[in-house]
């Protein structure tokens, strides 16, 4: 497996400009984003989730099965030849 490209450039151009904040400033910018990167990583695995077991219904599926074969509908005309 191939290491990750990183883009060091944008990195390097942030961290000239964060050189300017207090320890303390740096320290809670470090935490903000540290809650970042959790949180993606948790919306992600709850996004996937919530794809399964979405469709709720009363009928069966024999019932459903049927509501999709006679709502179908058929606009094709054949051209004389």
């Amino acid at each position: 497996m191939k290491p990750e490209k990183r883009n060091t450039t944008l990195v390097d151009a942030y961290a000239s400009i964060l050189g300017n904040l207090t320890p303390a400033d740096k320290i809670d910018l470090i935490a903000k984003l540290s809650e970042t990167k959790e949180m993606s990583a948790k919306k992600k695995k709850n996004t996937f989730r919530k794809a399964f077991g979405a469709f709720v219904s009363d009928k069966s599926a024999e019932e459903i099965i049927a509501d999709i074969r006679s709502s179908r509908v058929s606009t094709r005309q054949i051209e004389p030849l």
